[in-house]
């Protein structure tokens, strides 16, 4: 098959994503022109962060065929984490999108043909006979990853959990069990051990009760006022309120609860505390679909609005947001990054950067896996297109009103 006529066919929403082993094939999969609207356009972004990832590792050619891009100050450390960085970033964002159910729509065979890549990907991740069985156990940085991806788990347990085999159920178990080697954080580390103890209690595994208690108890004793902690005492002033702590917070938080009521009335502030940062965040987003470039982990590109995300797939967005000015703020952030050139590769690979590719910008922990963080945005794609999140007609955002001389709302810091 031409590699030109292969293009155009895969330009179709999910055909690439729909013939095994086309990322393998060293294929880029193209920003297709997909019919307009918001949701089309990020469907067709999960589109193209997926198929490489999943194309690959559901084949068993993930390390064969993805030679990852490492910062320039990488230096000489472990660099095999890098695999499980892209996949379990990749499966936190777009969980709830593969739990929704199948229909007869490009979009529905699309997420039919992800899902069953994500089942197999799954597999092989812990099969130590498989070429991309991931690394787990060397350094610590397969922890960061390993609550990544069963925060995907939580947020999806039905779509990813428990169709999974028992012997692949039980791999990882036992390997989510061994990070207990590592412990004594003070920083957001704590939440990655509390959030792999809180699924393995929600799946009803034995877990460590002081582990899920330390990472609660650290992250609310470094809380520093109108909605943000510390990474550790320390206030950091960066996006990690948004890339870990106020998500992991808030959901071991909710899974605690479910189990034990004295864990409500914190779920229920920490809820509080992430509304009014939703705010703030979507007060970041310029008139232009930009937003503040400040701290480490700048490249994680739109991760930093996940709190936003979160809350409206869960239908828990603050009053003073409607649904329909979060996905055209993000949408307009979104469209900025991702389709500019060299935000992904000839290959279809993110890059290291924050717009296009741009390797001085990446800390020295980063790696092109690192940059699958970026999925988080896209958690409303959980919500069904006849959501008001997607069916609402175009709405300004808050600082598209005000830079226009139209009214506003009114801002204020919280004391809680």
């Amino acid at each position: 098959m031409e590699r030109r006529n292969f293009l155009k066919w895969t330009s179709l929403f999910g055909a690439a994503a729909a013939v095994p082993g086309a990322a393998a094939m060293g294929i880029a999969p193209e920003l297709s022109p997909a019919p307009a609207g918001d949701r089309a356009f990020w469907v067709e972004l999960l589109r193209k962060m997926a198929v490489p990832v999943l194309g690959n590792l559901s084949a068993g050619t993930l390390r064969k065929n993805w030679e990852m891009e490492y910062a320039p100050q990488w230096g000489d450390r472990e660099k095999s984490s890098a695999w499980l960085e892209a996949f379990g970033r990749l499966t936190a964002g777009i969980a709830p999108w593969l739990a929704l159910p199948d229909d007869a729509s490009a979009e529905g065979k699309l997420r039919s043909a992800l899902r069953a890549q994500m089942l197999q990907s799954l597999d092989h991740c812990v099969d130590p006979s498989s070429p991309d069985y991931m690394n787990w156990s060397v350094g610590g940085q397969p922890l960061v990853d390993a609550a990544f991806l069963v925060h995907g788990f939580l947020r999806a347990p039905k779509a990813l959990w428990e169709p999974l085999s028992a012997t692949t159920k039980a791999r990882f178990v036992k390997e989510l069990q061994q990070f207990r080697r590592l412990g004594g954080f003070k920083n957001n580390w704590t939440l990655f051990a509390g959030i792999v103890e809180a699924f393995l209690c929600h799946i009803g595994e034995a877990y460590r009760k002081d582990r899920i208690d330390e990472a609660l108890d650290k992250t609310a004793s470094w809380y520093k006022g109108d909605s943000q902690y510390g990474d550790g005492p320390s206030f950091h002033f960066d996006y990690y309120n948004a890339f870990v702590i106020q998500p992991m917070y808030v959901d071991i938080l909710k899974v605690m609860a479910g189990k034990d009521e004295a864990y409500g009335k914190a779920y229920d502030l920490a809820l509080r505390r992430m509304q009014r940062y939703a705010v703030i965040l979507e007060r970041q987003i310029s008139p232009e679909g930009t937003y503040p470039i400040v701290g480490r982990s700048a490249t994680y590109r739109a991760a930093v609005f996940q709190p936003l995300a979160q809350l409206a797939l869960t239908g828990e967005l603050p009053e003073e947001l409607t649904p329909a000015q979060v996905r055209c703020g993000m949408t307009a952030v979104m469209k900025r990054q991702f389709n500019h050139p060299g935000t992904f590769d000839r290959k279809g690979w993110l890059t290291l950067g924050v717009i296009g590719h741009q390797p001085g910008v990446a800390d020295y922990y980063s790696n092109s896996g690192s940059m699958y963080l970026a999925a988080v945005a896209l958690l409303p794609l959980g919500l069904p297109a006849s959501h008001p999140f997607w069916a609402a007609p175009f709405a300004d955002w808050t600082m598209r009103k005000a830079w226009k001389g139209e009214a506003f709302g009114i801002d204020h810091a919280i004391n809680f």
